[in-house]
């Protein structure tokens, strides 16, 4: 087993390591949420905790990791006696985000249960962790049925299995860490809201304090048994500290005052439910036990809400999440009263209980948010979309598209709305999401099949017919039935695909107008929220001047996509042909990277194009590849005025998808629902 870096020699990162430390004292606190760029040590903490948690005592044999002094009553390995147990290091479990959901909750026999009648079950990762760690990577990268089990049994304390009629009930209390990169697309806000506290994380840029981070980075490679030698006695006091903070936390007392206070906080950022004033109230009584203190001063809910509510104030998908710390400020004075029976001397913020931070880290710390996985990593850009995002944009001098005359600077958005459903036709196999039908393991039924590997959702009907005939040919005698293995139906199921949604933006001089142009992008806002809401993923194509670019490649970062849009410039010609060339392009090498995944290419034009020698014609041959390669597709006409010259029906036409006016865009127009994307060439179902 290989050593892991230690805790207490992550350079920096005070707040990541507060939220973790404050988890391990109390895990009713919910679990923590670590955002941040590439290279800030985020797996680099989490992995460092599972060293500082106390060993727990479990009952011998258990795979459930039962406590010997209260073990679980529904715990299928009991039933188990109270007495004494084994001693063991808290695990730490790692969820891959690939791992199937019979490998999160655990699989159950279905063939022994139906002939034998016996629950033959084998334990998953949530019963691994129970009084552990539980640990995602990337985990808004996690299939959203995945993240509503995690979720639900980190809430429940307990996961249940259920297969045709037979369940399995197991304890799996454990602190749920995650850790994600918004560049890479963000979780719904109603899953955010289930993580306790959230943390964001970013490299420091200051030279000096980087050095450190590669010093101990060096040191630690070179020899990690030697160095993690030197750090042994801070981490053994850390681990007594947790273990002290545990023991006092029952006695510490939440007066009435700093419950008003965190209710007047949750109130004052309209934080919606009740779930931010529990997290807030367990969070300050962890901080204060943390410091070593039994009561609840304003500097623990103060802290408290810098955690517990960043995350819940998003009122849409893409706000950073962030808070006010003057209104923060202005909220706990106001209603900063003290209780009678709260105690009068406060202890010294800078001894060695206060402040709620860990202890320093040695006479080389500096106050930096260093990184612990390569010096490199730590140089990204800090704007959604790492290094794409730092390179120029189409427009800027140098750039292909800076020729056209008359360039403009950007105009803002339009105000979004709710549009319609553009989907792809057919049936597909791509991603769980919400936009287009697809075969997948979620979803209504519509037929059986004999299972390819191991069987996870049994169609019972079609599995009993099939063994019906041979009842008596198998000796039957008895009321039970006789199931063999070529019997069993896996359930064929139908539900949504996420797909890819490629913007193909003219940026020319035909649309430049300020109005137009500040409508064009409001209306391409409102279908990343849709995009969003759908769980797709987006590119943006854009085309002006004399050339296209790709403003942003495929991601899973719809905010980044609207970052892009935003600071779209205007002017020039309108290079139609070569905006769909390199649309064509991007689908092309998408499609060797992730090939299950279905692409809707939506056109955002009046449909002029010109430059060069016969562009309409050129135009027309482009738009013809996507025909050929049955690509569903969607032209939104951005042509206005009295009169229309129809050049984006054409184009349409020549795509062999779906003219949309601005209009026709909006859910709640009068004009017909756009359903299903009309493509010359349909898929079979």
């Amino acid at each position: 087993m290989s050593t892991p870096f230690p805790f207490t020699a992550v350079v920096g990162q005070d707040d990541l390591r507060l939220a973790l430390l404050l988890n391990a004292v109390s895990p009713a606190v919910g679990g923590v949420l670590v955002r941040g760029e590439k290279g800030t040590a985020k797996s680099t903490a989490v992995r460092a905790l599972s060293a500082l948690m106390p060993e727990v005592d479990v009952v011998a044999g258990c795979r459930f990791s039962c406590a010997p002094g209260s073990p679980d009553p529904a715990c299928p390995d009991g039933p188990h006696e109270v007495g004494p147990g084994v001693r063991r290091p808290a695990r730490m479990v790692e969820l891959p985000v690939g791992a199937s959901e019979d490998r999160l909750v655990g699989a159950l026999d279905i063939e022994r249960a139906l002939a034998e009648g016996v629950k033959a079950f084998e334990p998953g990762l949530l019963a691994d962790a129970h009084r552990g760690i539980l640990y995602v990577d990337e985990v808004n990268l996690l299939h959203d049925h995945l993240v509503d089990l995690l979720l639900d049994a980190a809430a429940m304390g307990a996961s249940y299995v259920e297969r045709e009629g037979v369940s399995v009930r197991h304890a799996a209390r454990f602190l749920l860490v995650g850790t994600m990169n918004p560049e890479e697309g963000e979780l719904r806000p109603q899953l955010l809201d289930r993580f306790g506290l959230t943390v964001e994380v970013a490299a420091s840029r200051e030279p000096d304090q980087r050095v450190e981070v590669v010093r101990r980075r060096l040191a630690y490679d070179d020899d990690p048994a030697g160095f993690a030698e030197r750090w042994r006695d801070e981490e053994t006091a850390v681990r007594q500290r947790i273990v002290a903070a545990r023991k006092l936390l029952p006695s510490v007392r939440l007066g009435d005052g700093a419950l008003r206070q965190i209710a007047a906080t949750c109130a004052a950022f309209e934080v919606d439910g009740m779930r931010a004033d529990i997290v807030m109230a367990r969070t300050a009584t962890a901080l204060a036990a943390w410091a070593g203190r039994t009561d609840v001063l304003a500097e623990d809910v103060r802290q408290a809400a810098l955690l517990a509510l960043p995350h819940r104030r998003r009122r849409n998908p893409f706000d950073a999440p962030g808070l006010d710390e003057d209104k923060l400020d202005e909220t706990l004075e106001e209603f900063g009263g003290r209780n009678e029976d709260e105690g009068d001397d406060d202890p010294d913020p800078d001894g060695p209980g206060g402040g709620g931070q860990p202890p320093e880290n040695g006479p080389q710390d500096g106050p930096q948010d260093g990184s612990q996985e390569g010096p490199q990593d730590g140089a990204d850009s800090s704007e959604p979309g790492g290094d794409e995002a730092a390179r120029p944009q189409a427009g800027e001098p140098g750039q292909p598209g800076a020729s056209g005359a008359g360039d403009q600077q950007a105009v803002r958005a339009g105000e979004p709305f709710r549009t319609k459903v553009l989907s792809v036709p057919g049936l597909g196999e791509g991603a769980a999401g919400r936009r287009s039908r697809a075969r997948t393991e979620h979803g209504r039924t519509t037929g059986a099949r004999r299972p390819r590997g191991a069987l996870t959702k049994l169609h019972l009907a079609a599995t009993v017919q099939a063994a019906a005939p041979h009842q008596r040919a198998r000796g039957r005698s008895g009321r039970g039935l006789v199931v063999r293995r070529d019997d069993l139906r896996q359930a064929s199921r139908e539900g949504r695909e996420g797909n890819l949604v490629l913007f193909v933006v003219d940026a020319s001089g035909s649309m430049a107008a300020r109005q137009r142009m500040s409508a064009v992008k409001g209306a391409v806002l409102s279908l990343l929220l849709d995009a969003y809401q759908r769980r797709d993923k987006v590119g943006l194509v854009t085309f002006r001047g004399s050339a296209a670019e790709v403003a942003l490649p495929p991601t899973s970062s719809v905010d980044a996509a609207a970052v892009r849009l935003e600071s779209l410039p205007t002017g020039g010609r309108t290079p139609l042909a070569a905006g769909l060339l390199r649309a064509h392009d991007v689908l092309r090498v998408e499609r060797l990277r992730d090939p299950a995944r279905r692409p809707l290419v939506v056109v955002v034009t009046d449909g002029r194009a010109t430059g060069g020698p016969e562009p309409v014609a050129l135009a027309g041959r482009a738009a013809r590849l996507f025909a050929a390669d049955g690509v569903a597709s969607v032209v939104v006409d951005c042509e206005s005025g009295p009169v229309r010259l129809g050049l984006a029906g054409q184009l349409a036409g020549e795509l062999g998808g779906t003219p949309v006016t601005l209009d026709e865009l909006r859910a709640d127009s009068i004009a017909g629902l756009v359903r299903d994307v009309q493509g010359s060439n349909r898929r079979a179902a």
